[in-house]
């Protein structure tokens, strides 16, 4: 289901560092997170949407996320803005 949400949204941002960038400047409506990293790599994006009260979704795959984003490798975040 979240995947269809990655397809379907008009405009993404992919990547962590990004992703914190967008949030920081209130562009960003939800989060999506590859569950198959370790958790220490998205524990400052986790604070900031915890921070900024951005709904956050988890999916199995990045390889699947980087796919429903459009781009043909695996991505750890991406946050819809629309």
């Amino acid at each position: 289901m979240s995947y269809e949400k990655v397809k379907q949204a008009k405009k993404t941002i992919i990547g962590i560092k990004q992703t914190v960038k967008a949030i920081q400047a209130g562009k960003v409506a939800e989060v999506i997170i590859a569950q198959d990293i370790e958790e220490r790599i998205t524990q400052q994006l986790l604070e900031v949407t915890n921070e900024y009260s951005i709904p956050v979704t988890y999916v199995a795959s990045r390889k699947q996320l980087g796919e429903a984003s459009g781009i043909a490798v695996g991505t750890t975040v991406v946050a819809i803005t629309e």
